[in-house]
């Protein structure tokens, strides 16, 4: 290769020289004049880069236009210093700090000015004079000394010159009409591209994330290239809030998180934890029929353990330490590390793998209060862990078993699901051969059970490649779930062996896998797919019987102890009947039977689901029998009355 030249490898795998220095959107051009003209920005070595930004060494390059799917963030971008110009025309003492897009639009930290989400309007009407007067956006290139003077007054601006720019001779700052904004970029040609604009809320973030910094306040935002764009998210988020667990969570007294006993650690009322026995005692089963064992590890252990298994060099920034007795321990914030002390406790042969283990196990993050949001990110959490140790020529059958499991869960929900395989990351453990038949069996198992999958290169795990299976609730959104890793570091770490046919030790390879991922994101994402109408089976009352009388609770009481085996209440206060069905409908109650005078007579009941179906003269028994059914089956609907 020549010094004054450097190679661009294109999406498609083609080679192109350059000249050293050259722009990417010099390589569009040289590409072609038409892509040249259409050039955002680009993305090198997987990162969005501004389409004025240098080329200087070998690099992978796609070229960015309005079609492409970097569009959207790029333009989010410009978005955000959009809303940075509104407020400052509005608030000139506003301080600005960061601004970066998100997957949903962007955000921007701000400080020196006292706003509140009354405020938003204004501002956004701001917003969108400054989308109006379309005006250029330009990049201007200024030498470090004269970056720090016109941030003499900002201090969280000088602290970005100081780490993230601390080694660029020449900082990049953005212009549009009378406003300027430290950045990298990208941005689109002029604030007209933005076709949609909308501010969403307002909350609290500390600088950089950490909590012992300045408390700031932080905006919400989104943008789109058209207005049926933004009027289709708004109302997929309007839909998304009336399904927001922490809403329903209240509504149906689910669980709480409540300050005084710390941030992140949710308290489970009885009816939230009725769900939770039901989703544990459904796991359990199908972990006992797959032949996994159930063990128990403490929530605690010396710090010692977590150096031996490399957490405490990972995680020792998000583990809660406690100083007991002049010796460090470490709330756990893995199970995996007592499953492998398990396994090391005893001398396996070949014959006896594979060893599965299973444990519902609580484990503890110390995540920054910002990130913490109702189920889906907590302090402590519960994981639905099994750990496998098998010989490497049992890896494909476990991995497929373990899928089928998965794949079984996912239908019982009746939750829509995408796969990513990950593959061998820079930085890993393990040798070429036996990552390459990993990733290969790994694979095979996508392919006998016709999965539709992504491959995620260099994404897996340090320690060994994985699957990851992502919930697609009723909304279209995407949560993390399911996963099988394997893992060829642990057993390394903790001398793992068995003695193999050859009479020779032999070490296992370790399969992680969860079927939930955790029972809190679990709980969340059933939450708000079903909208609080849980499945009868996991329903926390399944039945409520509606007298129309005080004079009928007696009867009540019999059709109560009728149907024992089911959560089944009596609905004694003194109300019209009205009001009490439509209590049990805001309740998500699955089955609400009215009982009255002539159903006390007739030795029967009548039936309401929470479809709103009604059926009178029904025999106790053949309710009874069906539910029976109906919760065996785990039905996801309510059935009785569908069809009758």
């Amino acid at each position: 290769m020549s010094t004054v030249t450097v190679t661009v490898t294109l999406p498609d795998g083609t080679p192109l020289e350059v000249e050293r220095g050259s722009t990417v959107e010099d390589v569009a051009y040289e590409i072609g004049p038409g892509l040249g003209d259409d050039t955002v920005a680009g993305v090198v070595d997987g990162d969005l880069v501004d389409k004025h930004a240098p080329l200087t060494d070998d690099v992978t390059l796609e070229i960015v236009t309005e079609s492409s799917d970097e569009y959207l963030d790029v333009l989010r971008h410009s978005a955000a210093h959009v809303f940075a110009q509104a407020l400052q025309r509005l608030y000139p003492d506003a301080k600005l700090t960061i601004g970066p897009w998100t997957d949903n639009g962007f955000y921007y930290d701000i400080t020196g000015v006292d706003i509140d989400e009354d405020d938003l309007e204004a501002i956004e009407a701001e917003a969108e004079e400054i989308i109006e007067e379309d005006l250029d956006i330009e990049r201007e290139l200024v030498d470090r000394d004269e970056a720090f003077e016109r941030y003499e007054d900002n201090r969280f601006k000088q602290d970005i010159l100081e780490t993230e720019a601390a080694d660029d001779e020449a900082v990049s700052f953005y212009t549009q009409g009378e406003f300027e904004d430290l950045c990298q970029g990208p941005h689109v040609e002029s604030t007209g591209e933005i076709g949609g604009f909308a501010l969403l809320e307002i909350s609290a973030a500390f600088w950089r994330g950490e909590e012992d910094n300045e408390t700031l306040t932080r905006v919400y935002g989104t943008a789109f290239p058209t207005e049926d764009a933004l009027d289709e998210f708004l109302e997929q988020r309007r839909k998304a809030q009336e399904r927001d667990h922490r809403k329903i969570g209240q509504e149906m007294d689910l669980f709480s998180i409540d300050e005084t006993t710390g941030p992140g650690l949710p308290l489970y009322e009885p009816n939230g934890k009725k769900i939770l026995n039901e989703l544990s005692e459904y796991v359990a089963g199908l972990n006992r029929d797959a032949g996994y064992d159930e063990v128990e590890t403490p929530h605690v252990f010396r710090t010692e353990l977590w150096k031996k298994s490399g957490h405490y060099e990972n995680y020792v920034d998000d583990m809660f330490l406690l100083d007991v007795n002049d010796e460090e321990y470490g709330l756990k914030p893995m199970n995996c590390p007592g499953h492998a002390t398990i396994f090391e406790q005893n001398s396996w042969s070949y014959r006896d793998l594979p060893v599965r283990y299973f444990e519902d196990g609580k484990v503890y993050r110390k995540e920054q209060r910002g990130e913490l949001s109702g189920l889906s990110r907590t302090w402590a959490f519960t994981i639905d862990d099994g750990h496998l140790f098998v010989r490497p020529d049992q890896i494909e059958e476990e991995v497929l078993a373990t899928v089928d499991i998965i794949l079984d869960t996912l239908d019982t929900f009746n939750l829509d699901y995408t796969v990513q395989f990950a593959t061998r990351p820079e930085k890993s453990v393990g040798g070429d051969e036996i990552w390459e038949k990993a990733e290969s069996q790994l694979e095979a198992v996508l392919e006998e059970q016709d999965i539709d999958y992504v491959v995620e290169e260099g994404d897996g795990a340090f320690y060994g490649p994985k699957i990851d299976f992502a919930f697609e609730d009723a909304l279209g959104r995407h949560w993390d779930g399911p996963t099988v890793q394997l893992d060829f570091n642990m057993p390394e770490r903790f001398d793992l062996s068995y003695t193999g046919e050859d009479n020779e030790e032999h070490r296992p390879v370790m399969i992680h896998r969860a079927l939930y991922g955790s029972y809190e994101r679990f709980f969340m994402v059933l939450t708000e797919h079903y909208n609080g109408k849980f499945p009868p089976w996991l329903a926390p009352e399944q039945i409520r019987l509606l007298p129309v009388s005080d004079d009928n609770i007696a009867y009540c009481e019999e059709i109560q102890d009728e149907l024992e085996d089911f959560r089944v209440t009596i609905e004694d206060r003194s109300w019209t009947v009205g009001k009490k069905i439509q209590q049990a409908h805001d309740d998500r109650v699955p089955y609400m039977c009215v009982i009255g005078d002539n159903e006390a007579e007739a030795g029967t009941i009548s039936v309401r689901d929470r479809k709103e179906r009604e059926e009178k003269d029904i025999d106790v028994a053949e309710f009874r029998d069906h539910l029976e059914t109906e919760v065996e089956q785990q039905r996801t609907a309510v059935t009785f009355l569908a069809g009758r």
